[in-house]
């Protein structure tokens, strides 16, 4: 067995048994059918550090995760990463987080904590391995979103031809709870990137931008909203971090997320709302867009 399948397997036990607070590293070395000097060696040769450091390290991670997701109070979350009193607690999640358990709660930031082996706490309860849970190859998803954001910019071009009364036309069939218009799904279309860009960027989204946004506006606004989500796809992807978490410290109730799982749920509401704005255009004659079919657009080789 190769350091690395040492590590594999370290990493399955510690899954497994992140909350035996009472097994010392002895016992953990022994399970594995090391001596504890070289078990240690072993894990840090690979992770580049310790194991014991790994653990307190992703039970952090936890930490954050529990006082975003939970109201549970700060001494519990502290018991169950393991530590014997608040203040000790306290003192290792300032070092690691650059602020009290108290200040990040109240405003979160990055649950994962910089570290070497790349291994982190996966929300809800599992740790996420580089080695073998890197999504592979994924230039079709950074195409889909070019797509958006082109398609996104085009129907916006489009839009221009017609006068107000059509642009603010009722859409019969909607996918939010408020009354559709070309005018209102274009500018919805851009303020979604635009939301998720402040997201990321933890701060808020001015929705009063939406309201009756006119078409030269939202082109001000796609130049630079589009660019910037599709940076953050084409960064994600590229670094294989699709399945990273952060953090929406925007909404009441801070939440976490996924990339790959924001970036499916604008695709999502994306294509329903573009095929809303296609058919609108199309019964005001403005057929250039068709159905807005990304299968020519993807096929394109990249360059």
């Amino acid at each position: 067995m190769t350091a690395t399948d040492t590590f594999v397997e370290f990493v399955d036990h510690l899954t497994e048994a992140l909350d035996d607070h009472e097994a010392t590293g002895e016992e953990l070395a022994t399970r594995l059918h090391f001596s504890r000097y070289h078990f240690d060696r072993m894990i840090r040769s690979v992770a580049g550090e310790p194991p014991s450091t790994l653990r307190r390290r992703v039970l952090l991670e936890r930490a954050a995760y529990r006082m975003i997701s939970t109201k549970v109070p700060l001494i519990d979350i502290a018991v169950e990463a393991g530590y014997g009193s608040h203040e000790a607690f306290t003192r290792a999640f300032a070092k690691a987080y650059g602020r009290p358990p108290s200040g990040w709660r109240r405003s979160p930031g990055h649950i994962q904590i910089a570290a070497p082996s790349g291994v982190h706490f996966h929300p809800p309860g599992s740790l996420r391995l580089p080695a073998r849970d890197k999504v592979s190859s994924m230039d079709l998803l950074t195409k889909m979103v070019e797509h958006h954001v082109w398609l996104t910019g085009e129907m916006v071009r489009l839009a221009e031809r017609l006068a107000d009364e059509k642009l603010d036309q009722r859409i019969g069939l909607a996918v939010d709870e408020d009354e559709q218009t070309i005018r209102s799904l274009l500018s919805r279309l851009i303020g979604q990137m635009g939301m998720w860009n402040a997201a990321m960027a933890s701060r808020d989204y001015d929705w009063s931008l939406e309201e009756h946004e006119s078409l030269t506006s939202m082109r001000t606004r796609l130049a630079e909203e589009g660019p910037t989500y599709l940076g953050h796809v084409r960064d994600v992807v590229a670094d294989g971090r699709l399945d990273d978490t952060f953090v929406d410290a925007t909404c009441e109730q801070p939440e976490v997320y996924t990339y790959g799982g924001m970036i499916a749920h604008v695709l999502t509401f994306a294509a329903h709302r573009r095929t809303l704005v296609a058919l609108a255009l199309d019964s005001h004659g403005v057929t250039e867009l068709g159905w807005g079919d990304p299968m020519k657009w993807v096929a394109q080789p990249t360059g």
